[in-house]
């Protein structure tokens, strides 16, 4: 049994897994999310300070939800977070598409087997002590 103190009310509970909240301030941020999200539907024009002070939430929330993709907002909403990368406004996420495109192809490059002289060239595998046993000297 995992047991930790709730983030928000201090109150000990069995942690599982997810954020550090006990049920019932999870049940409670829960509800704030879904005030947030029919806030932003209903106005779809309004700013981030607007939602924060008429749905009596942090800024900080907001854009936590912004970055883990739970709130998305529309293509015209003035309303935007900032790519960690780059720095281009974005709509939900952490990194806009150019960022996502260009951090993709370097992993890629990095993962893919080299190619030489257009045939494939297979890594050599240490093969002396592949398949014996092991034992531990105690």
């Amino acid at each position: 049994m995992n047991v930790k103190n709730c983030r928000k009310c201090r109150r000990i509970f069995n942690y599982v897994m997810g954020p550090i909240l006990c049920p019932n301030c999870r049940e409670a941020e829960e509800e704030k999310f879904q005030e947030v999200k029919k806030y932003v539907q209903e106005n779809r024009r309004c700013g981030m300070q607007e939602v924060s002070e008429a749905c009596d939430v942090t800024l900080n929330q907001i854009q936590q939800w912004l970055r883990e993709e739970r709130l998305v907002l529309s293509d015209d909403s003035p309303m935007g977070i900032g790519c960690e990368k780059c720095g281009k406004m974005i709509k939900s996420g952490r990194f806009c598409p150019e960022c996502v495109n260009q951090m993709t192809n370097s992993f890629q490059s990095v993962t893919t087997p080299k190619q030489m002289s257009g045939s494939y060239v297979a890594p050599k595998k240490d093969t002396r002590d592949g398949s014996r046993m092991r034992f531990l000297n105690h």
